[in-house]
Protein backbone atom coordinates (compact mmCIF):
# COMPACT_ATOMS: atom_id res chain seq x y z
CA UNK A 1 0.00 0.00 0.00
CA UNK A 2 1.52 3.40 -0.94
CA UNK A 3 1.89 5.97 1.82
CA UNK A 4 -0.53 8.29 0.40
CA UNK A 5 -3.42 5.45 0.64
CA UNK A 6 -2.52 4.35 3.61
CA UNK A 7 -3.11 7.45 5.38
CA UNK A 8 -6.40 7.72 4.04
CA UNK A 9 -6.97 4.77 5.71
CA UNK A 10 -5.60 5.61 9.06
CA UNK A 11 -8.23 7.86 9.90
CA UNK A 12 -11.27 5.42 8.97
CA UNK A 13 -9.18 2.63 11.20
CA UNK A 14 -9.45 5.14 14.09
CA UNK A 15 -13.03 5.96 13.83
CA UNK A 16 -13.97 2.04 13.71
CA UNK A 17 -16.61 1.02 15.72
CA UNK A 18 -14.65 -1.27 17.83
CA UNK A 19 -12.29 1.95 18.65
CA UNK A 20 -14.60 4.20 19.56
CA UNK A 21 -16.51 1.75 21.76
CA UNK A 22 -13.18 1.18 23.87
CA UNK A 23 -12.19 4.87 24.09
CA UNK A 24 -16.03 5.91 25.34
CA UNK A 25 -15.66 3.04 27.63
CA UNK A 26 -12.20 4.59 29.25
CA UNK A 27 -13.18 7.92 29.17
CA UNK A 28 -16.26 6.96 32.00
CA UNK A 29 -13.94 4.60 33.67
CA UNK A 30 -11.52 7.44 33.82
CA UNK A 31 -14.40 10.00 34.88
CA UNK A 32 -15.94 7.43 37.46
CA UNK A 33 -12.60 7.22 38.96
CA UNK A 34 -12.01 11.88 38.91
CA UNK A 35 -14.81 11.58 40.73
CA UNK A 36 -13.04 10.35 44.10
CA UNK A 37 -10.46 13.33 43.55
CA UNK A 38 -11.82 14.53 46.37
CA UNK A 39 -13.27 12.07 48.86
CA UNK A 40 -13.26 13.25 52.87
CA UNK A 41 -10.87 11.12 53.52
CA UNK A 42 -7.46 11.60 52.23
CA UNK A 43 -6.33 8.15 52.02
CA UNK A 44 -6.97 6.53 49.04
CA UNK A 45 -4.31 5.46 46.96
CA UNK A 46 -4.73 4.26 43.78
CA UNK A 47 -7.03 2.65 41.23
CA UNK A 48 -5.74 0.61 38.43
CA UNK A 49 -8.77 -0.69 35.47
CA UNK A 50 -7.84 -3.80 33.35
CA UNK A 51 -10.44 -4.69 30.33
CA UNK A 52 -10.40 -6.19 26.62
CA UNK A 53 -6.79 -6.96 27.28
CA UNK A 54 -5.38 -3.53 28.43
CA UNK A 55 -5.21 -1.46 31.19
CA UNK A 56 -7.81 0.97 30.19
CA UNK A 57 -7.64 3.67 33.41
CA UNK A 58 -5.36 4.50 36.00
CA UNK A 59 -5.64 6.92 39.02
CA UNK A 60 -3.35 8.30 42.03
CA UNK A 61 -5.01 9.93 45.16
CA UNK A 62 -3.73 12.63 47.49
CA UNK A 63 0.39 12.46 46.33
CA UNK A 64 0.47 8.70 45.99
CA UNK A 65 2.88 7.57 42.88
CA UNK A 66 1.82 4.68 40.63
CA UNK A 67 4.93 2.58 41.11
CA UNK A 68 4.82 3.06 45.14
CA UNK A 69 4.70 -0.40 47.24
CA UNK A 70 1.91 -0.46 49.07
CA UNK A 71 0.58 -2.98 52.07
CA UNK A 72 -2.53 -4.77 50.74
CA UNK A 73 -3.05 -6.33 54.03
CA UNK A 74 -5.06 -9.53 53.86
CA UNK A 75 -5.17 -9.63 49.87
CA UNK A 76 -1.96 -11.08 50.22
CA UNK A 77 -3.97 -14.39 51.79
CA UNK A 78 -5.60 -14.32 48.36
CA UNK A 79 -2.23 -14.49 46.98
CA UNK A 80 -1.42 -17.62 49.20
CA UNK A 81 -3.81 -19.65 48.04
CA UNK A 82 -2.59 -18.96 44.34
CA UNK A 83 0.58 -20.40 45.85
CA UNK A 84 -0.93 -23.47 46.68
CA UNK A 85 -2.38 -23.79 43.63
CA UNK A 86 1.43 -23.47 42.43
CA UNK A 87 2.29 -26.41 44.84
CA UNK A 88 -0.54 -28.29 43.36
CA UNK A 89 0.38 -27.76 40.06
CA UNK A 90 4.07 -29.20 40.86
CA UNK A 91 2.93 -32.41 42.47
CA UNK A 92 4.14 -31.19 45.68
CA UNK A 93 0.91 -30.48 47.62
CA UNK A 94 -1.42 -33.55 46.66
CA UNK A 95 -4.87 -33.30 48.01
CA UNK A 96 -7.19 -31.31 49.42
CA UNK A 97 -8.26 -33.74 51.46
CA UNK A 98 -4.67 -34.03 53.25
CA UNK A 99 -4.23 -33.31 56.84
CA UNK A 100 -1.84 -30.50 57.64
CA UNK A 101 0.14 -32.78 59.80
CA UNK A 102 1.11 -34.66 56.38
CA UNK A 103 3.23 -31.44 55.66
CA UNK A 104 3.88 -30.44 58.85
CA UNK A 105 4.70 -32.82 61.13
CA UNK A 106 5.38 -30.51 64.16
CA UNK A 107 1.16 -30.19 64.48
CA UNK A 108 1.05 -33.20 65.11
CA UNK A 109 -1.15 -33.33 69.01
CA UNK A 110 -2.65 -29.92 67.73
CA UNK A 111 -6.28 -28.58 67.12
CA UNK A 112 -4.47 -27.73 63.49
CA UNK A 113 -2.86 -31.96 62.81
CA UNK A 114 -6.13 -33.40 61.14
CA UNK A 115 -7.53 -30.22 59.75
CA UNK A 116 -7.62 -31.28 55.61
CA UNK A 117 -6.41 -28.38 53.40
CA UNK A 118 -9.11 -27.16 52.06
CA UNK A 119 -10.82 -26.35 55.09
CA UNK A 120 -7.86 -24.48 55.97
CA UNK A 121 -7.98 -22.75 52.74
CA UNK A 122 -11.48 -21.82 53.55
CA UNK A 123 -11.54 -20.60 56.86
CA UNK A 124 -13.14 -23.26 58.41
CA UNK A 125 -10.57 -25.13 59.93
CA UNK A 126 -12.46 -25.51 63.67
CA UNK A 127 -9.58 -24.17 65.41
CA UNK A 128 -10.36 -20.94 68.14
CA UNK A 129 -9.17 -18.41 65.89
CA UNK A 130 -11.74 -15.46 65.21
CA UNK A 131 -9.95 -11.76 64.10
CA UNK A 132 -12.91 -10.09 65.19
CA UNK A 133 -12.79 -10.77 68.66
CA UNK A 134 -9.56 -9.72 71.07
CA UNK A 135 -10.26 -12.44 73.29
CA UNK A 136 -10.22 -15.46 70.83
CA UNK A 137 -7.00 -17.77 71.77
CA UNK A 138 -6.05 -18.15 68.15
CA UNK A 139 -6.47 -13.90 67.68
CA UNK A 140 -4.04 -12.50 64.79
CA UNK A 141 -3.01 -9.84 67.85
CA UNK A 142 -2.00 -12.82 69.90
CA UNK A 143 -0.16 -14.32 67.14
CA UNK A 144 2.08 -10.96 66.24
CA UNK A 145 2.70 -11.31 69.79
CA UNK A 146 3.94 -14.12 70.29
CA UNK A 147 7.56 -14.47 70.31
CA UNK A 148 7.85 -18.05 68.20
CA UNK A 149 4.32 -17.39 66.05
CA UNK A 150 4.50 -21.20 64.29
CA UNK A 151 4.94 -22.49 68.20
CA UNK A 152 1.75 -20.19 69.38
CA UNK A 153 -0.05 -21.92 66.47
CA UNK A 154 -0.10 -25.74 67.91
CA UNK A 155 -1.02 -24.27 71.09
CA UNK A 156 -4.11 -22.64 69.57
CA UNK A 157 -7.27 -25.22 70.84
CA UNK A 158 -9.93 -26.53 68.66
CA UNK A 159 -13.68 -25.19 68.95
CA UNK A 160 -15.67 -26.66 66.59
CA UNK A 161 -14.60 -29.88 64.53
CA UNK A 162 -13.31 -28.88 60.97
CA UNK A 163 -15.80 -27.76 58.07
CA UNK A 164 -18.35 -27.16 60.33
CA UNK A 165 -18.18 -22.98 60.37
CA UNK A 166 -16.51 -20.54 58.55
CA UNK A 167 -14.84 -18.33 61.09
CA UNK A 168 -12.11 -15.44 59.69
CA UNK A 169 -9.00 -15.38 60.48
CA UNK A 170 -5.48 -15.39 59.70
CA UNK A 171 -3.45 -17.70 61.88
CA UNK A 172 -5.44 -20.27 58.95
CA UNK A 173 -3.75 -18.70 56.44
CA UNK A 174 -0.56 -18.18 58.19
CA UNK A 175 -0.56 -22.20 58.39
CA UNK A 176 -1.46 -22.49 54.89
CA UNK A 177 1.71 -20.40 54.18
CA UNK A 178 3.79 -22.79 56.16
CA UNK A 179 2.14 -25.53 54.27
CA UNK A 180 3.15 -24.44 51.06
CA UNK A 181 6.60 -23.28 52.25
CA UNK A 182 7.69 -27.12 53.59
CA UNK A 183 6.04 -28.60 51.05
CA UNK A 184 7.74 -26.84 48.07
CA UNK A 185 10.90 -27.10 49.98
CA UNK A 186 12.02 -23.61 49.39
CA UNK A 187 11.02 -19.95 51.15
CA UNK A 188 7.86 -18.89 50.56
CA UNK A 189 8.55 -15.68 49.13
CA UNK A 190 11.37 -17.41 46.66
CA UNK A 191 8.68 -19.59 45.64
CA UNK A 192 6.37 -16.55 45.36
CA UNK A 193 9.61 -14.86 42.84
CA UNK A 194 9.64 -18.44 40.87
CA UNK A 195 6.25 -19.27 40.13
CA UNK A 196 4.29 -16.01 40.53
CA UNK A 197 5.84 -13.08 40.21
CA UNK A 198 8.42 -13.24 37.56
CA UNK A 199 6.11 -14.99 35.34
CA UNK A 200 3.59 -11.79 35.41
CA UNK A 201 6.58 -9.79 35.18
CA UNK A 202 6.04 -8.02 38.75
CA UNK A 203 9.89 -7.49 39.67
CA UNK A 204 9.15 -5.40 42.82
CA UNK A 205 7.65 -6.16 45.96
CA UNK A 206 8.11 -6.06 50.03
CA UNK A 207 7.00 -9.27 52.09
CA UNK A 208 6.89 -8.63 55.86
CA UNK A 209 8.26 -11.40 58.26
CA UNK A 210 7.23 -13.31 61.75
CA UNK A 211 9.21 -13.00 64.39
CA UNK A 212 9.95 -16.63 63.76
CA UNK A 213 11.67 -15.22 59.78
CA UNK A 214 8.87 -16.69 58.45
CA UNK A 215 6.82 -15.12 55.48
CA UNK A 216 3.74 -14.15 56.51
CA UNK A 217 1.36 -15.33 54.38
CA UNK A 218 -1.79 -13.98 56.46
CA UNK A 219 -1.04 -10.89 54.54
CA UNK A 220 1.33 -7.91 54.70
CA UNK A 221 2.54 -8.15 51.05
CA UNK A 222 3.23 -4.67 49.69
CA UNK A 223 2.54 -4.73 45.45
CA UNK A 224 2.37 -1.45 43.24
CA UNK A 225 -1.35 -1.22 42.15
CA UNK A 226 -0.90 -2.46 38.37
CA UNK A 227 1.21 -5.21 39.68
CA UNK A 228 -2.07 -6.17 42.07
CA UNK A 229 -3.96 -5.93 38.74
CA UNK A 230 -1.56 -8.41 37.08
CA UNK A 231 -2.87 -10.95 39.53
CA UNK A 232 -6.36 -10.28 38.83
CA UNK A 233 -5.71 -10.44 35.16
CA UNK A 234 -4.31 -13.75 36.09
CA UNK A 235 -7.69 -15.40 37.27
CA UNK A 236 -9.48 -13.46 34.04
CA UNK A 237 -7.39 -15.45 31.42
CA UNK A 238 -7.61 -18.20 32.89
CA UNK A 239 -4.27 -18.94 34.86
CA UNK A 240 -2.24 -17.59 31.45
CA UNK A 241 0.13 -14.78 31.45
CA UNK A 242 0.14 -14.69 27.72
CA UNK A 243 1.08 -18.38 26.20
CA UNK A 244 2.96 -18.80 29.88
CA UNK A 245 0.83 -21.18 31.91
CA UNK A 246 1.40 -19.38 35.50
CA UNK A 247 -1.37 -21.72 37.75
CA UNK A 248 -2.95 -24.49 36.51
CA UNK A 249 -6.62 -24.12 34.89
CA UNK A 250 -8.03 -26.42 37.56
CA UNK A 251 -7.42 -24.56 40.37
CA UNK A 252 -8.41 -21.19 38.77
CA UNK A 253 -11.65 -22.90 38.11
CA UNK A 254 -11.89 -24.02 41.65
CA UNK A 255 -11.07 -20.15 42.89
CA UNK A 256 -13.55 -18.62 40.98
CA UNK A 257 -16.77 -21.13 42.18
CA UNK A 258 -18.05 -19.88 45.08
CA UNK A 259 -17.29 -22.82 47.97
CA UNK A 260 -19.87 -22.06 50.23
CA UNK A 261 -22.16 -18.93 51.76
CA UNK A 262 -21.00 -16.36 54.35
CA UNK A 263 -23.55 -13.47 53.82
CA UNK A 264 -24.96 -13.87 57.30
CA UNK A 265 -21.31 -12.82 58.34
CA UNK A 266 -20.03 -10.38 55.84
CA UNK A 267 -21.64 -7.31 54.73
CA UNK A 268 -19.41 -7.06 51.37
CA UNK A 269 -19.52 -10.93 50.22
CA UNK A 270 -22.11 -13.43 49.82
CA UNK A 271 -20.09 -16.56 49.41
CA UNK A 272 -15.98 -17.77 49.76
CA UNK A 273 -13.40 -20.29 48.69
CA UNK A 274 -9.24 -20.44 48.93
CA UNK A 275 -9.44 -17.31 50.41
CA UNK A 276 -11.03 -15.39 47.64
CA UNK A 277 -14.74 -13.56 48.29
CA UNK A 278 -17.56 -13.73 45.69
CA UNK A 279 -20.42 -11.35 45.79
CA UNK A 280 -23.24 -10.14 42.88
CA UNK A 281 -23.74 -6.47 41.61
CA UNK A 282 -25.60 -4.70 39.31
CA UNK A 283 -23.71 -3.47 36.27
CA UNK A 284 -25.02 -1.63 32.88
CA UNK A 285 -26.09 -5.23 31.57
CA UNK A 286 -27.75 -6.31 34.35
CA UNK A 287 -26.29 -8.25 38.02
CA UNK A 288 -22.80 -9.75 37.30
CA UNK A 289 -20.82 -12.35 39.98
CA UNK A 290 -17.45 -10.29 41.48
CA UNK A 291 -14.74 -12.11 42.67
CA UNK A 292 -12.17 -10.43 45.10
CA UNK A 293 -9.56 -10.13 47.04
CA UNK A 294 -9.66 -7.95 50.24
CA UNK A 295 -7.26 -6.37 52.40
CA UNK A 296 -7.54 -4.06 55.38
CA UNK A 297 -7.99 -0.53 54.91
CA UNK A 298 -10.14 -0.75 51.12
CA UNK A 299 -7.55 -2.53 49.55
CA UNK A 300 -9.12 -4.95 46.83
CA UNK A 301 -8.73 -6.89 43.29
CA UNK A 302 -11.87 -7.01 42.21
CA UNK A 303 -12.14 -9.66 39.50
CA UNK A 304 -15.30 -9.73 37.05
CA UNK A 305 -15.25 -12.37 34.35
CA UNK A 306 -18.88 -11.49 32.39
CA UNK A 307 -17.25 -8.02 31.72
CA UNK A 308 -13.68 -9.44 31.35
CA UNK A 309 -12.86 -6.69 33.80
CA UNK A 310 -10.58 -6.48 36.59
CA UNK A 311 -9.82 -3.81 39.29
CA UNK A 312 -7.24 -2.89 41.81
CA UNK A 313 -7.42 -0.65 44.69
CA UNK A 314 -4.95 -0.01 47.14
CA UNK A 315 -5.90 2.30 50.36
CA UNK A 316 -4.43 3.26 53.66
CA UNK A 317 -7.90 3.79 55.59
CA UNK A 318 -6.44 0.74 57.66
CA UNK A 319 -8.87 0.05 60.92
CA UNK A 320 -11.34 2.22 59.44
CA UNK A 321 -14.75 0.87 58.12
CA UNK A 322 -15.19 3.41 55.62
CA UNK A 323 -12.66 1.93 53.78
CA UNK A 324 -14.13 -1.05 52.39
CA UNK A 325 -17.56 0.95 52.29
CA UNK A 326 -15.26 3.14 49.81
CA UNK A 327 -13.41 0.61 48.06
CA UNK A 328 -17.55 -0.88 46.87
CA UNK A 329 -18.50 1.96 46.02
CA UNK A 330 -15.46 2.61 43.42
CA UNK A 331 -16.58 -0.78 42.36
CA UNK A 332 -20.10 -0.33 42.10
CA UNK A 333 -19.18 3.59 40.25
CA UNK A 334 -17.41 1.59 37.56
CA UNK A 335 -20.07 -1.28 36.93
CA UNK A 336 -22.73 1.14 36.39
CA UNK A 337 -20.64 2.16 33.59
CA UNK A 338 -18.50 -0.57 32.14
Amino acid sequence: MHRRDLLRVMPLLACTPALATSSRAADRFDDVLAGFDHDEHADLRAVSVHRGGRRVALRTYNGARADELHDVRSAGKSITSLLAGAAFDRGMLRDLADPVQRYLPASRGSAFADVPLRDLLDMRSGVDAFDEDPASPGSEDRMDAAPDPVAFAWTVPRATAPGLHYRYNSLAAYVAGLVVQQACGQDLEAFARDTLFAPLGITRWQWARDAAGNVKGQGNLSLAVDDLLRIGRLLLDGGKNGDTRVIGREWIDRTLQPAFAIGDADPFASHYGLYWYHATHAARGGPVRVLFASGNGGNKIYVVPALDLAIAITSRAYGRGYGQRRSQAILQALLAVA
